[in-house]
């Protein structure tokens, strides 16, 4: 039994060790930043039919499935607001973007739902 705890401990640290830095970040937050300019990089990860159905002022579409082939669009020491529709894929996206050495990400808490 100490065994399983053991390793149910080792995994939480593991996760929370190798987890991307990132910032969660309110809808009202996003939009205050982006009218006030302190934010100039807002990518929507959801898919291209979403996005389209669903536009966001201030955000440039980059399905998640895009990402890792469109990283040279972004400059990676300026702040990087991503979102999509619950915030799973966006957190997704936090972890490219961190392993491409992205300095400040902001998730969107809870994406445009």
């Amino acid at each position: 039994m100490i065994y399983v705890i053991g390793l149910i401990v080792l995994w939480i640290v593991y996760k929370k060790i190798t987890a991307p830095p990132v910032e969660h970040i309110s809808v009202a937050e996003v939009k205050d930043m982006i009218a006030n300019k302190s934010v100039k990089q807002c990518v929507d990860v959801r898919t291209a039919g979403e996005f389209n159905s669903h536009k966001i002022k201030g955000f440039k579409n980059v399905p998640l499935q895009s990402l890792q082939n469109k990283l040279d669009q972004f400059k990676k020491d300026e702040p990087i607001v991503v979102i999509c529709a619950s915030g799973s894929r966006s957190m997704a996206a936090a972890k490219v973007l961190h392993k491409a050495g992205f300095e400040r990400i902001l998730n969107v808490k809870g994406g445009i739902r």
